[in-house]
């Protein structure tokens, strides 16, 4: 395999995560004044939320999807396939997992190469080929391979933060007065917690729709077969269109992860964590073109 680093993503990841720092030293520094002597406590609870997501983010993902680790013995074909691709991209081989979900999709999660996991839903296994299948394993594997999967991980914990004030800020009423001015202290953290919880959203939503072209190339790079992620994408998008309304809202959370995100419509569009199919499968297919010609 000809891997090559991607200093287009490297920079994005690093300059995502600068900015999402000095996002947060303004979310603390409105969330201090606010709480006044009961800031360090909060930080405490801040610092203690963070670090259990980053290091159960694996197990909160799958949880979140119904999602289960899988014994080779369970599933010896899928155990195969992302152990040779594993051994192609030079990483460890991650969990194995299965979502029992009629959804049609993949995702990868963890907080390190070496505690990765690669999931699938039971929608996506009887709808792909082997080639196709293995090009979106690959897409995964190249999540990891990048370390972009850690990056999203971590820049999520501020947005979810952030929300959460903006959601329960009002019950914490008690906080710093200024003289009978207790109820505008409450308005000015839950407008900056807004604030910093759109803007969060906004970086993330920059670094994934480059990650996922990223993954694509990676996926390339990995099986030399950009063709069969290109069919895989089309077969998943085409699905996923006719999956029920209630199965898409019920996952939407997990777009960002996803290979093919659930959203639709113009609002979607707009919002989307990832490009469109459409694009995605032309860059595919100009690979595909490209490695015809060496």
């Amino acid at each position: 395999m000809r891997w090559q680093p991607d200093w287009g993503l490297r920079v994005r990841m690093f300059v995502t995560m600068f900015l999402l720092f000095v996002l947060f030293i303004v979310f603390a520094g409105a969330i201090t004044w606010y709480l006044g002597g009961g800031a360090l406590m909060m930080g405490l609870l801040f610092c203690g939320f963070s670090l259990a997501q980053w290091y159960f983010s694996d197990r909160i993902t799958l949880w979140s999807m119904g999602g289960s680790a899988v014994s080779e013995d369970e599933a010896p074909e899928l155990h195969a396939m992302i152990e040779r691709l594993s051994q192609q991209a030079d990483l460890p081989k991650p969990t194995v997992a299965i979502a029992d979900n009629r959804v049609p999709n993949a995702f990868a999660t963890g907080r390190s190469q070496s505690h990765a996991v690669v999931c699938v839903t039971s929608g996506i296994l009887g709808v792909l080929e082997d080639d196709e299948l293995e090009g979106v394993l690959a897409h995964e594997l190249s999540h990891i391979k990048n370390h972009d999967m850690v990056v999203m991980t971590v820049a999520s914990m501020l947005g979810t933060l952030a929300f959460i004030v903006v959601r329960w800020g009002w019950l914490f009423g008690g906080g710093r007065s200024r003289g009978n001015n207790g109820g505008g202290s409450v308005l000015i953290a839950i407008a900056v917690s807004f604030v910093v919880w759109i803007v969060s959203f906004l970086l993330i939503r920059a670094l994934s729709r480059y990650r996922e072209y990223a993954a694509d190339r990676g996926s390339a790079a990995i099986t030399g077969k950009p063709a069969a992620l290109a069919s895989a994408l089309l077969k998943i998008s085409g699905r996923i269109d006719k999956v029920p309304e209630q199965d898409l809202r019920d996952h939407a959370q997990m777009n960002a992860f996803f290979i093919i995100p659930l959203r639709a419509g113009v609002l979607g569009q707009l919002f989307a964590t990832h490009p469109s199919t459409e694009k995605r499968v032309e860059r595919l297919r100009a690979l595909e073109r490209e490695l015809e010609t060496v």
